[in-house]
């Protein structure tokens, strides 16, 4: 087997072994064991809603669901007893006496597809959601470094970038070598300076004939967008950060600063102070102990992170650091909306 191939086969392999572990979750879930997993209720990550796009690689396809799975997803839910609840409704929800689960929904980044194709999945069923929104996305001072290297690598078949030991010539003719580029984009990112990691990504990408700018005006929502959709009674918007960095590799001074100017801005645009603030990235590298910290000295009553889980009894003393279970492009399958909110598998893998 050639190498690309085996790469290729890798990944497959390892979607497969989610699926697999998503469809005994479900079988679970339906027979009734490991009711506990499921606590309360259950908060939904999505990044982009849109039809389905056709592309050679597909390093983001985890971040997009089509309208139609998202409508499934809703059903479903709806099916398996669920209230649709808005995410600043959490706190008091808890302190409700009810067996009844509930599910919020939310969307990162402020893409234009939220309200284009997934508002009005939201509105046929009357959800409630909550949009987390970057003043730095809306005002168009930062750039979406994963669209950026997404869209260069599929229109080139060599680059020249130094990712930290010299400038070196990097091949990415077959989609293996684009997906292992991606890949060591995304470690550059983490591994050191974001902000300048990022102006290197955007001057690369520049020297291909790509506008790293104009791919955030095209997918993002712009400020006069955001004030028009904040008066949806669906709709709530939530703090993102000026930067999208993540505020866990930052100085306390400048994290602060960053949830502060979020806050800030969102309450001059909409004429309401922000309650519920997204970390960027929301993963266990981006967000420390420190940061829920500073979210609830800043008055906010939820803070979430992307680290998987469902929503239980003990979650009203961590408001601030709440887990989210991503909608995954790889898995839109209605079954496997029951199997993630049932809490099986992330009880299954902390076992």
């Amino acid at each position: 087997m050639s190498v690309t191939l085996d790469a290729l086969w890798r990944r497959a392999v390892r979607r497969g072994l989610i699926a697999s572990g998503l469809e005994t979750a479900h079988l679970l879930a339906r027979i009734g064991l490991m009711r506990q997993a499921r606590g309360r209720g259950a908060i939904f990550t999505l990044h982009h809603v849109r039809p389905q796009q056709i592309s050679p690689i597909a390093p983001n396809a985890h971040l997009e669901i089509t309208p139609e799975f998202l409508d499934q997803a809703i059903l479903q839910l709806a099916a398996d007893g669920y209230d649709f609840i808005p995410l600043d409704a959490l706190p008091a929800r808890l302190a409700m006496n009810t067996a009844r689960p509930f599910a919020c929904f939310t969307l990162d980044d402020g893409y234009r597809n939220n309200v284009d194709f997934a508002l009005p999945v939201f509105e046929r069923h009357g959800v409630p959601c909550t949009i987390f929104v970057s003043e730095g996305f809306a005002e168009r001072r930062a750039t979406l470094w994963w669209e950026t290297v997404a869209l260069l690598l599929s229109r080139v078949d060599s680059l020249r970038f130094d990712f930290g030991a010299g400038e070196e010539q990097v091949s990415v003719a077959c989609p293996k070598r684009k997906l292992d580029a991606f890949d060591r984009f995304s470690m550059f990112v983490q591994a050191g300076d974001e902000t300048c990691a990022v102006a290197s990504i955007d001057a690369l990408a520049s020297g291909h004939g790509i506008d790293a700018m104009a791919i955030t005006s095209a997918l993002t929502m712009d400020s006069a967008e955001l004030a028009r959709i904040s008066t949806h009674p669906l709709i709530s918007l939530g703090a993102h950060t000026p930067s999208h960095r993540a505020l866990g590799r930052l100085t306390e001074e400048v994290a602060r600063r960053e949830m502060v100017s979020s806050t800030e801005w969102l309450e001059q645009l909409t004429g309401q102070r922000p309650r519920t603030l997204a970390y960027p990235y929301g993963t266990r590298w981006a967000v420390t102990e420190r940061e829920p910290k500073i979210a609830r000295e800043l008055g906010y009553t939820v803070a979430v992170t992307t680290q998987p889980g469902t929503i239980c009894d003990s979650s009203i003393h961590e408001l601030t650091a709440l887990p989210r279970i991503s909608l995954n492009g790889y898995y839109q399958t209605p079954r496997y909306v029951t199997a993630l909110a049932s809490g099986i598998p992330f009880a299954m893998s902390a076992a």
